[in-house]
């Protein structure tokens, strides 16, 4: 197949007869009030895209040349271009497009987005390193076709059916299939049909989280070959990541997979992108430039003449109601919907969802935290050699150290929040700023040795089951063996990939888990899955609470019997185990039907009713501050300025008053927000656009400058 390189350059002391003005996108200070795009000199023309090390300030850094004309204000001279990176072909039009719309739409500097797209290691590099760094050896260019390293298992009528409408329809398709419904070879099947219709193409996969793509890149890898395949996620070394990054805008690399900044990778041979588990959190930056790569990947494929595939067992609402049929009175939505409900199995129980067991806690021991018909569950499974998985979607020990006495509690004396007991080290840490202390021997405010730990978490799970299971033993002898998977345990380099290949083994009898073994991994061997504490969710003020929930558990539910064939053997039945204080919570019934359309009809009800996405459009302005009290005047003021402007749109917008995050302190940081609504997506971009020059100019203010950073949130998934 073709690769793309750069055209031979003159070099730079070519000079023409004057030096051309270039436009060039930069990250620039946050706040600082630079224009999108910097304009310098240089002594030959230059493509757009090309990359190139320019001087801001002090420093020298990497810019990316951009279209259009390079101004100057009156008086001032161009700083001259410091050298070009010859070696890398120019980032093409597709690229610098996406890279302006998502400027555009999530309201950040153009260059922040085209920087941040880029690897950490190639913004350090000068025009003599990358030399370097190219003369070794590069990874192969997969040459036509990839080639078929894996025997093809046979397809489902559901598959075949979901790859037919694949390929006569343009797309954007949400692929709704069951957990275990065979998604992942329908992915594996459209890449191969798009690599095999053009030798030039390549393919974009994307998952929420990083600890899913070593199994996804397993099986890519054996169908496709090494060569063909790279990553992208952020828990790869910088070195890695420019190898990657170098393979996909090469073409070398057909396949790229990754987490959500892969979206931004540079493809110029773009056919296929596939969101999986499309309806994760994930997606959804939530430091800096907020975006979401979901929906960028839609906006790309459309672009780029790319077809689009999400895939989920619990599609967000909004992808839901976008792939809504059509109707008499309804067009429908611009989706095609793909639903594939039956599991892939053989056998005389093959396929069958897991049976979900429901305990009325309230009708338990107070403080019970594995019931007595669970525990007995989790027992005969042991027996049988069977694999089972507890979720909790909370780490550490306890969520609270309390004295009784005083009522003293291990807050976070740097954040609104409590330290969180881990008794593994004896510390007290805070999960929103890091701080830590050794667990005091007495209570701080009163001095009386008896404190309590209220709540549980992950790490007293384990500790709790190893105690009540010491006396079970597994078919071969040994005693049962309790493991516990969550960021606590897979810190180091390497210790995920070993838990999980000892889940596969079977040397773990029970996992302990948080949502990070919920979602994506095929257990064969685990046959019950049980949520021991998911009531907290359930009357959350935030309205996506319940869809996160429902999602969480269903996705949780189908890691238990995967293997219909094992569990046919076994002569067992795979169930979902749920103890709650409300079992007759909506939730609830429909877990117990496997029903998402029915949970899906009531959640977009109840949307619809209140005027909430996705029949509505929301943005967050938030302030940080030194105190509540500035946070908030800066965006009471901003709020007043918007409307003695009345900026264009605003009669569209309803703009709330400003209150507090509900972590309102982190860091010894005040937070505070505003939120905008509207129910016209346009209306609600138009009166942003028009509104950050207030915004910065109310940052101006002497009462607010160098005091208060901001940042405005589109589409926002938690509020």
């Amino acid at each position: 197949m073709s690769t793309l390189v750069s055209p031979p350059l003159p070099p730079l002391s070519a000079a023409l007869a004057t030096p051309a003005l270039v436009p060039v996108a930069v990250q620039t200070p946050t706040h600082s009030g630079l224009g999108e795009l910097l304009s310098y000199a240089c002594e030959r023309p230059l493509a757009p895209g090309t990359l190139v090390r320019v001087p801001l300030g002090a420093r020298d850094v990497l810019g990316v040349v951009w279209e259009g004309v390079a101004e100057l204000p009156p008086g001032r001279s161009a700083r001259p271009v410091s050298g070009v990176l010859d070696g890398i072909a120019p980032l093409d039009a597709h690229w610098r497009r996406l890279v302006a719309f998502a400027a555009r739409y999530y309201q950040r500097s153009l260059g922040e987005i085209a920087l941040a797209a880029l690897p950490p290691q190639l913004r350090d590099l000068g025009p003599e390193q990358l030399a370097r760094r190219l003369r070794r050896p590069a990874a192969k260019a997969g040459a036509g076709a990839a080639e078929n390293t894996t025997p093809l298992i046979a397809l489902s009528t559901e598959q075949q059916s979901a790859i037919a409408q694949i390929n006569v329809h343009p797309g954007p398709f949400l692929l709704f299939g069951s957990t275990g419904s065979g998604k992942t070879e329908v992915y594996l099947r459209c890449v191969q049909e798009a690599l095999d219709a053009n030798a030039d193409a390549q393919a974009l996969v994307m998952v929420p989280e990083i600890n899913l793509t070593p199994q996804l890149q397993e099986r890519f890898t054996a169908r496709f070959g090494a060569d063909s395949v790279v990553s992208l996620h952020s828990g790869m070394t910088n070195p890695q990541r420019l190898k990657s990054w170098l393979a996909a805008h090469s073409g070398a690399a057909r396949i790229v997979l990754g987490t959500r900044l892969a979206v931004f990778a540079s493809l110029p041979g773009l056919k296929l992108i596939v969101v999986d588990e499309e309806h994760d959190a994930s997606y959804k930056q939530q430091e800096g430039a907020r975006y979401s790569a979901r929906d960028l990947a839609i906006w790309r494929g459309r672009e780029q003449h790319a077809k689009v595939i999400l895939g989920s067992a619990t599609p967000s609402l909004e992808s839901w109601y976008a792939s809504r049929p059509a109707t008499e009175d309804d067009p429908g939505g611009r989706y095609l919907r793909l639903e594939m409900p039956s599991r892939i199995a053989s056998g005389d129980n093959a396929g069958s969802l897991p049976v979900l067991r429901v305990v009325n806690m309230n009708h338990q021991p107070r403080r019970t935290v594995f019931s007595a018909p669970l525990l007995a569950a989790l027992q005969q499974r042991v027996e049988r050699g069977e694999q089972c998985m507890i979720l909790l979607n909370r780490r550490g020990y306890a969520p609270v150290l309390h004295c009784a006495d005083c009522d003293w509690k291990s807050d976070c004396p740097h954040c609104s929040a409590h330290q969180v007991f881990h008794r593994i080290d004896r510390t007290l840490r805070c999960h929103h700023c890091g701080y830590s202390v050794r667990v005091p021997r007495a209570c701080p405010g009163c001095g009386s040795p008896d404190i309590t730990a209220i709540g549980q978490g992950t790490e007293q799970l384990e500790e709790q089951l190893s105690l009540l299971l010491a006396g079970v033993l597994r078919p071969d002898g040994q005693p049962a063996k309790v493991a516990r998977i969550d960021t606590d345990t897979t810190r180091l380099k390497g210790t995920l990939e070993t838990q999980l290949a000892q889940v596969h083994s079977g040397e773990i009898d029970v996992l302990i888990g948080t949502q990070m073994v919920a979602k994506g991994h095929d257990f064969r061997r685990i046959t019950l899955v049980a949520a021991v504490q998911p009531d907290g969710a359930l009357f959350s003020s935030d309205f996506r609470a319940p869809e996160r929930l429902f999602a969480l558990l269903l996705q949780a539910s189908g890691r238990a019997g995967r293997d219909a064939q094992y569990v046919a053997a076994q002569g067992s039945r795979s169930e979902m185990w749920l103890q709650t204080f409300h079992p007759e919570h909506a939730i609830v019934a429909a877990l117990r039907q496997h029903d998402y359309p029915a949970f899906a009809a009531q959640q977009l009800q109840e949307r619809r009713d209140a005027a909430m996405p996705p029949f509505a459009f929301q943005a967050l302005v938030r302030a940080d501050a030194r105190t509540q009290e500035v946070a908030q005047g800066f965006l009471q003021a901003a709020s007043d300025a918007a409307r003695a402007h009345a900026l264009a749109g605003l009669e569209h917008i309803t703009l709330y008053p400003p209150v507090p995050l509900t972590i309102q302190r982190v860091a010894n940081v005040e937070r505070a927000q505003m939120l905008l609504e509207s129910p016209s997506r346009t209306a609600l971009q138009r009166f942003l656009a028009a509104w950050q020059p207030l915004l910065h100019a109310t940052r101006s203010q002497p009462e607010h400058k160098s005091l208060v950073r901001w940042l405005v949130d589109v589409d926002p998934l938690a509020i």
